[in-house]
């Protein structure tokens, strides 16, 4: 995801004119073996009949792995035997991936610390150690100089396990106990523990089939959390522990009846309240009790209403309430704590159609609101007691800014994180009463990192129906803008999820081999309100990919690239949209990477048994209930609009316990494509068989898929491993 060119060209030619014949060696490595033989999926006999409409779909059987069906075995073999293809393929590049691999690691201070959040008397933070895969979580009390707790030495606990994943640290209000999840699976299905910080040992208890969050009520003695559906991993009701006693013994204190609901329970900043949320797409229902009363029955917020979500904050004598409430991009309101229906809403900050409004922190003197403008974030901050209000000056045309952690209520200092394309992860300290800001860390890039090295630039592209669509670019200085310059656009567009300009350490090794790296803000995302997110779902998904054909179409036309160096990237929803565009728009790229993509969008929202089907209707339809949703989804979905054509160089990557988007979706895609599919271009599927969604849990692991990938972008442009892209010149 990148850029980058070179230094001197004078230096360049010296270069090329004394090592012709290395290069011309680097390209011939670089040479992909047709000789290998893919391999090839049975086909085997299944219809689906819907709406009067029967497909034919020969590569269903691969979900028995997942349904525990009559060919699990088969479904693994072949994975298998495409992994190995995929290593028989990419064998040329095995010194360069772990070159890259380390390369990648290099950059990364081994040893670091982040910055300690201040909360209940403890200063609290996350370490890590040279050579060590995950951190510690630590706190000091009182002072950043005392003596050092650790609270959790996750190095220690991953030891045995391929797998883990400790999230939802939680610490009681007498900071005596400490909950938190644990997932060895990589399905999103963690197990509870609860460990005694004063003796240092594990409670006997332990809460299996949960989200990992918690929630604990101010007697210290009290935990709310949600449990998943261990089919359907949905989360279908809020339970409440009591310490000493068997999981059999919690009680349901809210059980949601809607399968298109999530569910969540956490406490709120001030200490006061545990709230409990149901949201779906569309709809918000919040409970809530008073923290001192645990065994009290919850009170509704406002009741459900279609189409109207809400999030609240309370601030002594009042809630403070974001919502869409007759504002499509959403406004602040406020309301009495024991008056909570609509009714007693009152309007703080009015909804504007230019502005959206994302989010709302709250301290005992100021209100900080996040919101966006122009496709990028703004912080707000407000004054209570005068009503004053000013913004945070970033200063770069395009980045990525966020409330960071503020546990804290009684101060004047907001801690913010700031990066963009060429700014490393920055965290500050900023005094809302002076406006002062104090960088208080920012991510060491080892090696000889320098910004000024980069150029980012956001430009817009013109869709089809003239809307502009952002996009942000960064390339090494030095770039020729004549067409020559391998891009890699990257692209999600789905949930209403914005796709901030951030930086990358990773990146680099793309930028200094001469890529331009691209985000485009395309629609289905909410970089530019919530318009631009409802114009990119349901009967209206078709513009996200429309949008990003035009975002390339309008790279090439600025020279920024060409077809021949031209690559697309997405994952997950975004995966979505690399199946869409390649059935679209096929002779547009020279190369797609498209990570645990979903493909297969029709079977997969016909069956409510899989993960978050019931969930999504509300963002991609529900194809079972209506013939229109059902023909305009089979319109756009990869795997159903497979056609015989030439397709681009795709690499295609999954996960065997992937929990969001299951593994048969991508494998039936590339099996299909490789029975249909006219040309030559290289296919390859790669199935991590020990992770899921989110990749390795190591720190450092992940990065050997993200070196796969980037040898995946090099062998196609002919860069090899001691090479930086100088044969483009």
């Amino acid at each position: 995801m990148r850029t980058c060119f070179t230094t001197f060209i004078f230096t360049v030619i010296i270069f090329m004119t004394a090592c012709n014949t290395q290069i011309k060696d680097e390209k011939e490595t670089n040479m992909w073996n047709k000789d290998v033989k893919p391999p090839v999926a049975e086909m085997k006999e299944h219809q689906r009949t819907v709406h009067g409409d029967t497909v034919a779909d020969h590569y269903y059987w691969m979900i028995d792995y997942f349904k525990k069906g009559p060919d699990s075995t088969e479904v693994v073999n072949y994975l298998k035997e495409e992994n190995a293809y995929l290593d028989t393929m990419m064998s040329g590049s095995k010194t360069f991936r772990k070159k890259l691999y380390e390369e990648m690691k290099g950059r990364i201070k081994e040893k670091d610390e982040s910055v300690p959040v201040f909360k209940n008397g403890y200063f609290y933070y996350i370490r890590t150690e040279d050579g060590k895969q995950y951190y510690k979580y630590c706190r000091k009390k009182g002072s950043p100089e005392a003596a050092e707790e650790v609270l959790l030495d996750v190095d220690e606990l991953a030891k045995a396990h391929p797998y883990y994943a400790a999230t939802g640290f939680n610490v009681s209000e007498d900071n005596k106990l400490l909950a938190f999840g644990v997932d060895t699976v990589s399905r999103r299905q963690y197990t509870i523990y609860i460990k005694n910080l004063e003796t240092g040992e594990l409670l006997k208890e332990s809460i299996k089939g949960t989200t990992g969050g918690s929630a604990w009520a101010n007697d210290n003695n009290t935990l709310f959390y949600t449990l998943n559906n261990p089919g359907t991993l949905l989360t279908e009701k809020i339970k409440r522990h009591k310490l000493n006693t068997g999981e059999a013994h919690d009680i349901t204190v809210y059980e949601e009846k809607d399968p298109a609901n999530y569910i969540g329970v956490e406490k709120t900043k001030s200490g006061k309240f545990i709230f409990i949320a149901s949201q779906a797409t569309l709809s918000t229902e919040m409970r809530f009790i008073k923290a001192d009363e645990p065994d009290t029955q919850f009170t509704v917020f406002q009741p459900r209403m279609k189409e109207v979500l809400y999030d609240v904050k309370d601030l002594d004598d009042q809630f403070y309430i974001v919502t869409n409430l007759n504002a499509k991009n959403f406004r602040l309101m406020k309301c009495p704590l024991n008056k909570t229906d609509t009714g007693t809403w009152k309007e703080v900050i009015p909804h504007r159609a230019d502005v959206l409004v994302e989010d709302l922190d709250v301290f005992k003197d100021y209100l900080v609101v996040t919101e966006r403008k122009s496709g990028l974030v703004q912080l707000r901050l407000n004054n209570i007691s005068s009503g004053q209000e000013h913004y945070i000056d970033f200063g770069e045309p395009a980045y990525s800014a966020a409330t960071g952690a503020n546990p804290e209520f009684n101060t004047s200092i907001l801690r913010y994180t700031y990066t963009s394309l060429v700014t490393p992860n920055s965290t500050y300290d900023y005094s809302m009463r002076t406006k002062e800001k104090k960088l208080m860390k920012q991510q060491e890039v080892l090696g000889g990192y320098n910004a000024a090295d980069y150029i980012t630039e956001r430009v817009y592209a013109t869709a089809k129906n003239g809307v502009k669509i952002p996009v942000s670019i960064v390339y090494k200085k030095g770039l020729v803008k004549d067409g020559k310059a391998p891009l890699l656009l990257y692209g999600y567009g789905s949930y209403g999820i914005s796709m901030n300009a951030a930086f990358n350490s990773n990146r680099l090794s793309l930028l200094n081999r001469g890529f331009v790296f691209a985000i485009a803000h395309i629609r289905g995302g909410e970089e530019m309100g919530r318009l631009w997110y409802e114009d990119g779902r349901t009967m209206q998904k078709k513009n996200t990919f429309t949008d990003f054909i035009d975002c390339a179409a309008f790279l090439i036309a600025e020279k920024f690239t060409s077809r021949a160096h031209l690559y697309a990237q997405g994952g997950s929803a975004g995966g979505l949209l690399m199946g869409a565009v390649v059935n679209m728009a096929p002779a547009l790229w020279n190369g797609i990477i498209a990570q645990v993509p979903f493909v297969d969008v029709v079977n997969t929202m016909l069956d409510a048994n899989i993960p978050l089907t019931t969930n999504e209707y509300d963002e991609w339809g529900n194809p079972e209930k209506s013939a229109e949703a059902y023909a305009y989804m089979k319109s756009y979905s990869p795997y159903e609009n497979v056609e015989k054509k030439d397709y681009p160089n795709m690499l295609v990557t999954t996960g065997l316990h992937d929990s969001q988007v299951q593994y048969f979706e991508p494998a039936k895609w590339v099996a299909k494509l490789r029975a249909v599919k006219t040309d030559n271009n290289v296919l390859l599927l790669h199935t991590n068989m020990d992770f899921g969604h989110g990749g390795a849990s190591g720190r450092f692991d992940y990065l050997k898929d993200i070196a796969l990938e980037y040898a995946f972008l090099f062998k196609l442009e002919g860069i090899g491993a001691n090479l930086t892209g100088l044969q483009d010149l």
